[in-house]
């Protein structure tokens, strides 16, 4: 590949530390995992559904509360992830985009870390539609998978790797939480070198449609869940762009879940509702009570998983000098705003779970619920961890190392503001195209509502109502309010989108190329 002679030549410090010197890193990462339903970030699910082994990680090591994704939806964030770009610099803005290859000019941190003398592999969902590349070894579910006996395609398969393989090759027999474990149990007792490893486990759960494995699909049945305030929000506060917008679990959820075949009934009883009667009010109830017990039920079983995981580590004496990284690829809706996707800059699938433990170096039990994070800053933590730090392809990453937070250090400037922008209006879940910021007190955001030339597929070329909203987190942390016109907040409009610009331009981001935009956005500035 192009870059090995490139990376051949750095001088980088890991160059004079022994292999125990230099840590493991195991990367879990879930897929539209909302921080509501992990226990250790508390919440209304925390007593109903706990995750006792998620929350082990945060015990023994670091919980951080404000980390956002840059752009909702996996496929950008998976891409976010890798290259420690944004979405517009590393092109994959939707999910119709495919991961650049080893030829271009985009960061791969696993292809850093391989060419610098780690083992890279990669276990479970990739969802990047690209063939992997970086990994030593990889054993991927293409496209978005199944839950039940799912296919899977490794590096050493005589086939060419393709996202719409699912429907193509073997299916493994077995559900696709425990599957992609056991792979990465079954890698890590047969590995033999004294490299360290670099190990992204990516779990397609809790991921829609909900299945819960076969042993989990009682899970909570006697149990009412509890719903959140804001599932009966009154959206007349909300700007015109957003008003008539998004996927209600009462017009929409609802709907699905009377729209299951008698062949799965028979095998899922859970998956539908007997809605017969029902007033509306009692139908989103049902709907939410059904999604939950479903996604909650998916939940379980990544939590039993990664338990097996942690507990593989301590037998194996690998516990101290690994870096256990738990993360989602963003929030999730759980009923909220009457929602159950993500792709919105609120808060609920704006942020995601951050969870770290390395002993002796992350302080077990801490908190960091001041520094704004976000998956922008994981490729360059764990090449600073790794001791990578002189890679040329640095520099083209747009993200902060997290390290020193995660140490317990402060480290001092740091951002005052993360940067989000989503790019598939009105794909799949008629949300608006947008973007904006969010500060310590603070959202302000955009909705430009055009499709611009995002890759959306067939019929998403509408454009839609403009408008501005704000939220005062410290005030209104659930964003019942938008303030935007409010008066008593015009000081803060105008510094905020000043700011805005300031870090459209910081990133590169700055949409001169979209007249149309500009328009739009020029006519409703003030």
């Amino acid at each position: 590949m192009i870059r090995v002679a490139v990376l051949s030549l750095l001088v980088c410090s890991w160059a004079g530390l022994g292999a125990a010197q230099r840590p493991n890193i195991l990367f879990i990462m879930s897929d539209d995992h909302a921080c509501n339903a992990i226990s250790a970030y508390g919440g209304r699910l925390a007593e109903v559904a706990p995750t006792p082994n998620i929350d082990r990680i945060a015990r023994e090591g670091m919980r951080l509360d404000k980390c956002f994704v840059t752009n909702s939806i996996c496929t950008p964030s998976r891409a976010v992830i890798l290259s420690g770009q944004h979405s517009h610099l590393n092109t994959v803005r939707t999910l119709n985009d495919a991961f650049p290859g080893p030829d271009s000019q985009t960061p791969n941190v696993a292809n850093i870390l391989q060419q610098s003398g780690y083992q890279t592999v990669l276990f479970g969902k990739w969802h990047l539609r690209s063939e992997p590349w970086g990994f030593d070894y990889w054993k991927v579910g293409p496209g978005q998978g199944y839950y039940y006996n799912p296919v899977f395609v490794s590096s050493t398969d005589n086939i060419s790797y393709s996202p719409r393989r699912s429907s193509q090759s073997a299916r493994t027999e077995g559900y696709y939480t425990d599957l992609v474990t056991d792979f990465a149990l079954d890698w890590l007792k047969q590995r033999e070198s004294d490299e360290p490893f670099f190990m992204m486990l990516h779990h397609k759960a809790p991921h829609g449609k909900w299945e819960p494995a076969p042993r989990h699909k009682s899970y909570l049945a006697d149990v009412q869940i509890p719903e959140p305030a804001s599932l009966w929000e009154d959206f007349s506060h909300r700007s015109e762009a957003t008003r008539e917008m998004g996927t209600s679990i009462s017009n929409r959820l609802a709907p699905r879940r009377t729209m299951v075949n008698d062949v799965q009934k028979a095998d899922w009883p859970a998956g539908s509702i007997d809605m017969t009667g029902m007033n509306e009010k009692e139908k989103t109830q049902a709907a939410y009570q059904n999604y939950l017990h479903d996604y909650l039920g998916c939940v379980k079983a990544v939590d039993e998983n990664v338990g097996r995981i942690l507990d593989y580590l301590d037998q194996a004496g690998l516990t101290e000098n690994t870096l256990v990284i738990y993360t989602s690829d963003q929030g999730m809706f759980l009923g909220e705003h009457d929602y159950f996707d993500k792709r919105w800059i609120y808060e609920e699938c704006l942020r995601m779970p951050l969870l770290a433990r390395l002993p002796g170096v992350i302080p077990a039990g801490s908190v960091n619920d001041t520094h704004l994070c976000s998956n922008l800053d994981f490729a360059q933590t764990f090449l600073d961890f790794a001791g990578v730090v002189d890679a040329p392809e640095i520099k083209k990453m747009q993200g902060r190392s997290l390290r020193r937070i995660f140490t317990g250090d402060s480290p001092v400037p740091w951002r005052d503001a993360v940067y989000y922008r989503y790019w598939m209006h009105l794909a799949h879940h008629h949300i608006p195209g947008h973007y904006g910021l969010r500060d310590e007190r603070y959202k302000l955001v955009f909705f430009y509502s055009l499709p611009l030339d995002a890759n959306l597929g067939k019929g998403h070329f509408r454009p839609t109502t403009a408008g501005w909203e704000l939220y005062d987190l410290q005030e209104d942390p659930h964003e019942l309010q938008n303030v935007y016109q409010n008066t008593e907040y015009a000081s803060v409009v105008k510094r905020l989108k000043a700011r805005l610009l300031q870090l459209k331009q910081q990133y590169g981001d700055t949409d001169n190329k979209y007249p149309e935009l500009m328009r739009v956005r020029n006519e409703h500035w003030d």
